[in-house]
């Protein structure tokens, strides 16, 4: 009897939600692609919803500083967060962490796709895949490629791309992707792997020479960038996901109420060209989709972080 009660009462409360502002924890500082595409998020459910959603941006260590916030929260769908693909690479990454990247989570839904794209400063003589290939095969451990931080996508890809590719070359890791472009404008490094909202701005200014994307195929918002499969790396296909979680436990009704208007926002023409501007592909996973993803793509990068020999941090 007193089960029934409460799932009565829990279903009452799912019906109600939301009666209060809702909080998007952002594991970025604002400005970078995560935190973009949540406001555009926030925006959405804010409308809809009649109530606020506010941003705190939390950064730090890969997103696990804003992951610990929102696995210790409520489980009453009052506290989101953003969560990119970074996200589950800490499982591989860190020998111990203060969550669990799917236990403690309700995964509600992936909401865009995004590429990294390789850039390079334009000092360095290549334009291409091969040329770059060529230059660091002939200066073994000599040029150098930036990273936003140990264990993010760009880390991610740098070391594939050293696999796939049969190179060698010095890992940079920066706190945060900023940082790391600043440098590479600077000449301090040679390359990096972006996210593209990152580096439209200096890829059109011609302060940033793109040769290469990661997606499967080219991206809208640097249509004349070939992939590296079309340049004859196919293993360098990573579309890094951006999704929204909360703590586990998220009464299910919530869950998919939010995951429907997420869909909405995900399938409108105005969200596609406003993405697509800046590297995103919208795209659509509901909770049980989102939960498989997670738990792949924990498979995934281990192999990546073995096959390349990465030091897992203690």
């Amino acid at each position: 009897m007193l089960f029934s009660a409460m799932a009565i009462v829990a279903n009452a409360n799912a019906q109600d939600y939301p009666v209060k502002p809702i909080r998007m924890i952002v594991g970025v500082t604002p400005g970078g692609a995560t935190d973009i595409l949540a406001r555009s998020v926030g925006m959405r459910l804010s409308e809809v919803f009649k109530q606020q959603v506010v941003i705190e941006n939390r950064p730090g260590a890969n997103h696990i500083v804003g992951g610990e916030i929102t696995a210790r929260s409520p489980k009453d769908g009052y506290t989101l967060q953003m969560i990119p693909e970074g996200f589950v690479i800490n499982a591989s990454m860190y020998a111990k962490l203060p969550f669990d990247p799917v236990k403690d989570f309700s995964p509600i839904a992936i909401v865009a796709l995004v590429p990294n794209v390789l850039v390079v400063h334009p000092s360095l003589p290549v334009r291409n895949v091969k040329q770059f290939i060529a230059l660091a095969r002939s200066r073994p451990g000599q040029l150098s490629y930036g990273s936003s931080s140990v264990g993010s996508p760009s880390h991610m890809s740098g070391e594939l791309f050293a696999v796939m590719a049969k190179v060698n070359y010095v890992h940079v890791p920066y706190k945060g992707q900023a940082l790391a472009l600043t440098d590479l404008m600077g000449g301090h490094i040679h390359i990096f792997f972006s996210n593209p909202v990152n580096v439209a701005a200096q890829i059109r200014s011609g302060r940033l020479r793109a040769i290469a994307v990661t997606g499967q195929s080219r991206t809208p918002a640097f249509p004349d960038v070939p992939t590296f499969a079309e340049q004859g790396v196919p293993g360098m296909k990573l579309s890094n996901w951006q999704g929204v979680g909360g703590p586990a436990g998220i009464p299910k009704n919530i869950v998919n109420r939010i995951a429907a208007e997420i869909q909405k926002l995900a399938a409108r023409p105005d969200t596609k060209e406003k993405l697509n501007k800046v590297g995103f592909e919208p795209y659509f996973n509901g909770p049980e989709q989102t939960t498989e993803m997670l738990k792949a793509d924990i498979v995934k990068y281990a192999k990546i972080i073995k096959d390349a020999n990465i030091k897992v941090e203690q």
